[in-house]
């Protein structure tokens, strides 16, 4: 009798009450499949070791994944996160363990561009104070005339990276007739090429850039990436957005520059402390859409990450690379390598 393959879901996956947390996370596909076994773990973070002894995949949620999370048997092969986020995973840590760490970049791509054009498309035409206005009857019906919009034509959209995400905002963004321009040291030029894009300094794309979007991960090299001295050299009529990470941004410099009008508005769906505390100065302003770091949650988002996840794992089940592998120098691992073979003879025929 064949030896099941293991699959952990970090608990969170799952209410109090045992009903799924997002049921358009289907999970059944998993379920189905032969020689598959699916439990649902603790949700501590970071995730213990002995939490994760018996199994050779995890598809993880919220919980932190770090060097504890590893268990010295080596039987884990690979970490499928849920969404494209991956800072809450020791990726070092990983890769040193012979474990490979896969992301979901088509579940997320054009649910997170829909949200940024939703933010730049509520933040020029003032949506939150119109709706304000509107409430307030006859009076503010009769101001609306003091907050008009701004048209997109001719004006530039910029972008702090295009890659999986940024190229999507791009791509939908080309009914507008905005002039693009990007900054992103590791950037496609072929798909900069093919998508218009102009691409620019770091220092250039501050200034040039009527709407800003931030897109790139968080790392070392990109905390604080905008800082104050960057954001003075914004327009005064730019808004910046931040769909990516809060940390990206130094929270108390853009609160700043948004107090004192430095620049028009900002939309942010994520901040540098999560849950953002409700005394947070920057939710006090009225030149800024804020979402709970959900703007992108839709059916079709979750619905997408999940498949993706499963199919992730059901890859190295079969002892096939999978897609969306961040760490990829743990591809020539003979530690990985060999598992992968062993998966191969056992579960791929």
């Amino acid at each position: 009798m064949t030896a099941p393959f293991r699959v952990a879901l970090s608990g969170d996956f799952k209410k109090a009450d045992g009903s799924p947390t997002f049921p358009d996370f289907d999970v059944q596909p998993l379920i189905d499949t032969k020689n598959v076994e699916v439990a649902y773990i603790g949700a501590d973070s970071p995730l213990k070791a002995e939490q994760l002894a018996d199994f050779d995949a995890l598809i993880l949620l919220v919980p932190r994944f770090g060097k504890e999370s590893i268990h010295p048997n080596g039987r884990l092969s690979v970490v499928a996160r849920f969404g494209v986020g991956y800072d809450s995973v020791d990726v070092q840590a990983c890769t040193d363990a012979g474990i490979a760490l896969a992301i979901t970049p088509d579940g997320v791509r054009r649910p997170v561009a829909v949200s940024i054009i939703a933010f730049m498309l509520a933040l020029t035409g003032k949506m939150l104070i119109k709706d304000k206005l509107t409430r307030e009857g006859p009076d503010g019906f009769n101001r609306r005339g003091q907050h008009m919009g701004v048209g997109l034509v001719g004006r530039t959209l910029g972008a702090l990276g295009i890659g999986n995400i940024g190229a999507e905002l791009f791509r939908m963004a080309q009914p507008f007739d905005l002039k693009f321009i990007a900054h992103d040291p590791f950037a496609d030029k072929a798909v900069a090429k093919e998508l218009g894009i102009e691409l620019v300094s770091l220092e250039d794309v501050f200034r040039r850039a009527d709407v800003l979007s931030v897109n790139c991960p968080l790392t070392p090299e990109t905390h604080h990436l905008v800082n104050a001295e960057r954001l003075a050299l914004m327009k005064p009529t730019a808004y910046l957005i931040n769909t990516a990470r809060g940390p990206i941004v130094d929270q108390k410099a853009l609160t700043k520059v948004l107090q004192e009008r430095k620049i028009a508005g900002a939309g942010l769906d994520v901040f540098e402390v999560e849950p953002v505390p409700a005394d947070e100065p920057i939710l006090k302003l009225d030149n800024v859409i804020v979402a709970p770091h959900a703007l992108c949650w839709t059916d079709q988002c979750f619905a997408g990450n999940g498949a993706a996840d499963v199919k992730a794992v059901l890859d190295v089940m079969k002892g096939e690379v999978p897609r969306g592998v961040v760490n990829r120098a743990v591809l020539d691992q003979p530690r990985f390598k060999a598992r992968l073979e062993a998966f191969k003879a056992r579960y791929g025929g």
